[in-house]
């Protein structure tokens, strides 16, 4: 029999490991047999439609809900048998952030470090997340962009080897979201795990190394979001002006072309062969003695993969 890591000599393979992990709310199952690893200094995204298991499955790897069924590991610890060293080496920041109305950034931050082993130093933390000048302001006086920023600092506050962001980016304004992209990016730069859900498609592809597709409870496809994108079935869509009409006919007559439109000097098509198509095409065109204007080949998207896989729209 293979013994267990023990819980201070963790193996670091992998920053988190899920494995068959299962959880239900009476009759409804909210995540049905989900697995999947997190490598060390990645940002692995969790991206879903509402309802998809997201944020279930990382309320079971923080220790937030016990699973029905499963494994969780983090840093090498089994974090459902020893929660409170897992807790050491792993931040948080969940969706919201309620604090008591009259507690100031300095003062929440100082409860917060009180809580762990290591800490980071409170006015550094303060000033990389731009929090200094209300360092002493009340909580019910912060604007949504600041209690994001302080929620950050807090998650930040133990110096965690993972980080979790449960739909971080949520009712923030524009400025704000770049402002916590680059405090993740930065968290990467620094060696750091980042597990991030989202349903926003931009997001994800930005800031991603590999996602996990989540759908009904499950993993549907997971994967590098080019790599997806690769392996996406479905026509690619052909947009051409030329420098004089074409006929219709003529291109209709082009190998595996279907979908043809035609305006005058513009032209719109799909196949499912366009190396083929568009090498008919090129010969077509030379023999006519028409010029190429402006030629484009789309390929799929990541949007196209998560609406092949879910059916849901995503939000950009």
């Amino acid at each position: 029999m293979t013994a267990e890591p023990a819980a201070n000599s963790p193996n670091t393979s992998h920053a988190v490991v899920v494995r068959g992990l299962r959880k239900s709310y009476g009759q409804v199952e909210a995540v049905r047999d989900v697995s999947f690893e997190v490598d060390p200094g990645e940002i692995f995204g969790i991206l879903g439609p509402n309802g998809a298991g997201k944020t279930t499955t990382i309320e079971c790897i923080l220790g937030l809900r016990d699973p029905d069924q499963g494994t969780v590991q983090v840093c090498g610890i089994d974090a459902l048998r020893h929660g409170p060293q897992v807790k050491q080496r792993i931040g948080a920041a969940l969706q919201t952030t309620a604090l008591q109305d009259k507690l100031t950034p300095r003062e929440a931050i100082a409860l917060f470090a009180s809580f762990y082993d290591a800490r980071l130093d409170l006015d550094a933390l303060l000033a990389r997340f731009a929090l200094t000048d209300k360092a002493n302001a009340h909580f019910d006086t912060l604007s949504g962009g600041q209690r994001q920023r302080l929620a950050l600092a807090l998650a930040f506050v133990n110096d965690p080897e993972v980080l979790v962001l449960d739909e971080p980016m949520a009712g923030l304004d524009p400025s704000s979201r770049r402002e916590l992209h680059d405090q993740i990016a930065r968290f990467k730069r620094d060696g750091k795990t980042v597990l991030l859900t989202t349903h926003q498609i931009d997001e994800a592809e930005e800031l991603c190394d590999r996602i996990a597709i989540f759908d009904r409870g499950r993993v549907v496809a997971i994967g590098a979001p080019r790599d997806l994108v690769a392996k996406l079935s479905g026509d690619k869509t052909v947009s051409l002006t030329t420098s004089s009409p074409l006929d219709p006919a003529a291109l209709a007559d082009l190998p595996a072309v279907k979908g043809l439109t035609c305006n005058g000097d513009v032209v719109h098509f799909t196949t499912s062969e366009p190396t083929r198509s568009l090498a008919a095409l090129m010969t077509l065109l030379a023999e006519r003695g028409v010029g190429v204007v402006a030629l484009s080949v789309k390929a799929g998207t990541l949007e196209d993969v998560y609406l092949e896989r879910t059916g849901a729209e995503a939000e950009k």
